[in-house]
């Protein structure tokens, strides 16, 4: 998959709520090898949801992928299109290990796994469709009774999907337990084409095991990069096997939050962005002493000048 391979890094995975436009700019330029926007629905592009729309904008600086989700072909297909148009995304993600309620219910997301054939379908469609690569990211499994990734990832190979990633989960675990590895290199062994190994890479030293553990051709971060993009960077040293750089203090990280609301500011509005806030400076003051005075004031922001106070007494106080 050229735009994808061979790259030193970690890819940033796609999270609804969370890998908007300016969290993925902020790890693209901070290391991380490709990133990929919040999933979107097929339909609801079909259908011209301007909502759904928002979310397509893409960053620069590294290929950047759209991830949507659906469960029929034709719609999918269309949807594709749709996305590429609006984005001018490099590849299209299909989601196949969303687990929840919502999106399962209407047979989407992780529930495409309990159809591998739908799922092959599903990927020829949108292979037929549009003119980039095609990747699938999908989970180990339904349910422990239920471990089938093995048999997807050849039915997707077999319909042109360029490469998988595999959350080392079921979908009834949801973001319980430990990622099986084990079953990523099972993957690894029965197809072709590129496997990224997903889950449990929360540093460049977990980056590395998952790396030697599942011959895996990449690895994607998740929840370990909510406050922390700088984990890209770390991997990025690791992969190439140079000093593993330190996070800067935390004045430093202060500035790049402010700069990740400053940039979601210019793309969805001040009320949006410093709503949005609250939860993420919250991720930035993860494991920072006596911060719980600040945490306070963080809920409380409501507009930019709320976002400047907070960060001018945090980098004042908690230095």
């Amino acid at each position: 998959m050229a735009v994808m391979f061979p790259a030193e890094g970690a890819i940033l995975a796609p999270m609804a709520g969370v890998t908007d436009y300016a969290f993925r700019e902020i790890c693209a330029e901070l290391g991380a090898c490709a990133t990929v926007t919040e999933m979107v629905s097929a339909k609801a592009l079909c259908y011209g949801d301007k909502k759904t729309v928002s979310l397509l904008r893409r960053n620069e600086g590294v290929p950047c992928g759209v991830q949507i989700f659906g469960s029929e072909p034709e719609f999918m297909a269309r949807g594709a299109q749709l996305a590429l148009e609006l984005s001018h995304a490099d590849f299209v993600d299909i989601n196949m290990g969303c687990p929840m309620p919502k999106i399962v219910n209407n047979g989407e997301g992780s529930a495409l796994m309990k159809d591998p054939a739908l799922a092959g379908r599903i990927v020829r469609a949108v292979c037929e469709a549009v003119g980039v690569p095609v990747t699938v990211k999908t989970r180990k499994g339904w349910d422990k009774g239920h471990v089938n990734v093995v048999e997807l990832a050849q039915a997707v190979e077999e319909n042109g999907a360029a490469a998988i990633t595999i959350h080392g989960r079921t979908k009834t675990m949801l973001y319980s337990g430990a990622a099986d590895w084990d079953i990523i290199a099972a993957v690894k062994k029965a197809v072709r084409i590129p496997v990224i190994a997903n889950g449990d890479v929360v540093s460049p030293e977990a980056a590395l095991r998952c790396l030697r553990w599942t011959g895996a051709d990449g690895v994607m971060v998740g929840r370990a990069a909510f406050g922390d993009p700088w984990l890209f960077l770390q991997i990025k040293a690791a992969l190439a096997g140079e000093p593993i750089p330190e996070r800067p203090p935390l004045a430093e990280r202060m500035e790049v939050a402010l700069r990740q609301i400053e940039l979601a500011k210019s793309d969805k509005g001040e009320h949006i962005a410093c709503l949005e806030a609250r939860k993420q400076l919250a991720w930035y003051l993860r494991g920072v002493r006596f911060s719980n005075y600040y945490k306070q004031q963080i809920s409380k922001i409501a507009v930019m000048e709320d976002v400047y106070r907070v960060i001018r007494g945090i980098q004042r106080d908690l230095e």
